[in-house]
């Protein structure tokens, strides 16, 4: 089995420019923004581009096409207004990925300042199934992949447990599965760096998310030391966390079916590239 392992790219002239670049570094998967993530507004999708997005990945084998929401949404905010904008941008954020023939749209669940996390949740689930009311999503292998957060206070899927509720809630309405992210899951207060830890932190997985529901890891060192809450993406191998963690978890051959994608810092020219060929290099042969 082809193990694929991207990253984030920038979509500067295009998606398809995206799509080129991943291939050029050695990626078969990318993650992109469908539109800028800290404006409200977004043009529509320009249907030569998606259809040149669809030729160069049929081409090349690139795939999944995953898209992270804007920054802007919180789909569980106490502000009705807030929550009205999240609701009709992940609206729009949908639409666009489903335009592009993107396989996965990634969401952090939000802040639930002001109120309990109870009606927190509530509101996140019935803001995602109105913003997907409508849509033409069955058959297309379309998932909404709830992220777990760094633990902030107030914030939504600080946890295994906060994200395996909104899943469940969510499950009979909305296709939804889950995206882990190391970097948060290491300063939630999660154990991937020692090997029992990251057999603990696998465990609490299971019994919560589920192996098969995790469609997507973000593959990221952490600046911030474990437990700090701190979102702060490192370069592979050069945080807190080290290497070990990474090469454990790709050659977990109960992640066989899902996708690594990198969100590390550009620094320098070729640091995407870098990433990449890194985390490539830590695939044990079979």
């Amino acid at each position: 089995m082809v193990k694929r392992i991207g990253v984030h790219l920038g979509t500067a002239g295009g998606v398809s420019n995206a799509v080129e670049r991943a291939r050029e570094i050695g990626a078969n998967t990318l993650q992109i923004f469908s539109s800028s993530p800290r404006m409200w507004r977004a043009a529509k999708v320009d249907p030569k581009q998606a259809e040149r997005v669809r030729e160069l990945r049929a081409a090349h084998d690139v795939g999944p096409l995953v898209i992270h929401t804007s920054y802007l949404v919180n789909v569980c905010s106490q502000s009705r207004e807030v929550r009205e904008k999240s609701v009709a941008a992940f609206r729009g954020e949908i639409e666009r990925a489903l335009a592009l023939g993107a396989e996965y749209l990634v969401l952090h669940p939000g802040s639930w300042k002001g109120l309990t996390r109870d009606a927190g949740l509530k509101l996140a689930a019935d803001s995602i199934e109105r913003a997907l009311d409508g849509m033409a999503w069955q058959g297309t292998g379309f998932h909404i992949l709830i992220e777990n957060t760094a633990g902030a206070e107030f914030s939504l899927g600080g946890s295994f447990e906060q994200v395996a509720e909104l899943v469940a809630r969510l499950r009979t309405a909305a296709p939804v599965a889950v995206c882990l992210d190391t970097c948060h899951t290491h300063v939630a207060g999660y154990d991937l760096v020692s090997a029992a830890g990251y057999e603990e932190t696998m465990r609490q997985a299971a019994a919560t998310v589920s192996f098969n529901a995790v469609k997507l890891w973000h593959c990221n060192d952490a600046k911030a030391t474990r437990g700090s809450k701190l979102d702060r993406h490192e370069h592979i191998g050069q945080g807190t966390m080290g290497i070990e963690p990474f090469r454990r978890l790709l050659n977990d051959k109960r992640f066989d079916h899902a996708a690594f994608i990198a969100e590390t810092p550009v620094d320098e020219p070729g640091d995407e590239e870098r990433n990449v060929r890194l985390l490539k290099s830590l695939v044990q042969p079979n």
